[in-house]
């Protein structure tokens, strides 16, 4: 055993076994990602750089970094070389887009297959298929959250109570069920249907989700392109679960957070930055770029379930 060791350190040493081990990392265990939106915020932040466990839900079929081309053939039709378990409801995982496959998204998972999804402006019903009655829906979720409605039980945003690191802050003056109702009206593919909720007086957009599907949709609704835009998530494409971020940055440059310019508008984040000041100033700008660039150290080193337990102070 003491050879092997031995034998393996010198190779692990070389060129060849550092490249080997990294890849394998890389395949199997651990990848980098950045986050690039603010869909998430603020458990994760744009320009938080993390891990990612890609063996929380299986052993991922290898793809060549950069380029997304499969390594290996897809031998079980699921994308996993070594099947795991699903996604749990409350869940936040990064998968593959169904649109754009090479493209990896990080969302919430907020339903799964089975359940059934009614979405209006800033309210989230979840009507879950395996707690039938209110007695086991309360030991999950708060009595106040719980309503009566198309003759089921449906939780009104169940995760917001649990997970204080959810802050719902859109970055634009709209917000997503107007987006919803503008592509549904010019016919445009969307993934919910309008259904009319008598209870509620009012119109709202429903999905049922498919078995072995998950509906992912961003904490941040009004500032996030998911599942009820372009449908729920097969098992195929869940890659894994963020895990540890090792780096964040705030590299944004005054246009994109003022004026969204490449993505990243953030007038939140201007208005801290500047709390006395017209946002739009001069004065903010030179505020802004002062402070660019800068770590955010309290974020580093720090678990994605932990950040989200916590009230966020960045």
């Amino acid at each position: 055993m003491k050879k092997f060791f031995l034998a393996f350190s010198r190779w692990a040493g070389t060129w060849t076994g550092t490249v080997v081990i990294v890849l394998f990392l890389i395949f199997f265990v651990a990848q980098s990602f950045v986050i690039p939106s603010g869909s998430m915020k603020r458990t994760q932040l744009i320009g938080d750089f993390l891990f990612a466990k890609k063996f929380s839900y299986g052993i991922v079929t290898p793809h060549l970094p950069w380029l997304e081309v499969p390594l290996l053939p897809d031998f079980n039709g699921n994308g996993h070389l070594i099947e795991g378990p699903r996604p749990k409801r409350e869940d936040i995982v990064i998968f593959r887009n169904p649109q754009t496959p090479k493209i990896h998204f990080v969302k919430r998972c907020v339903a799964v297959g089975g359940d059934e999804v009614m979405y209006e402006d800033k309210k989230l019903y979840i009507h879950f298929h395996d707690l039938e009655d209110e007695a086991s829906i309360k030991a999950h979720y708060p009595k106040a959250n719980i309503v009566t409605l198309r003759g089921k039980l449906w939780v009104i945003n169940p995760y917001m109570n649990k997970y204080p690191g959810i802050q719902y802050k859109p970055e634009y003056n709209g917000n997503s069920f107007m987006l919803l109702a503008h592509h549904y009206q010019a016919n445009s593919d969307i993934d919910m249907t309008p259904v009319f909720v008598e209870e509620l007086g009012r119109k709202v957009f429903y999905k049922k989700i498919k078995e072995e599907h998950f509906y992912m949709i961003g904490d941040n609704r009004d500032n996030s392109n998911d599942s009820r835009f372009w449908g729920s998530v097969p098992y195929r494409l869940i890659v894994g679960k963020p895990w540890l971020i090792y780096m964040s940055l705030e590299f944004r440059s005054y246009d994109q957070v003022y004026n969204g310019v490449g993505g990243g508008k953030d007038h939140d984040k201007l208005h801290r930055i500047c709390p006395n000041l017209n946002i739009g100033s001069q004065e903010c700008q030179d505020l802004w770029n002062k402070q660019r660039y800068t770590v955010r150290w309290g974020r580093v080193g720090r678990l994605i379930e932990s950040i989200q337990l916590e009230a966020p102070i960045e």
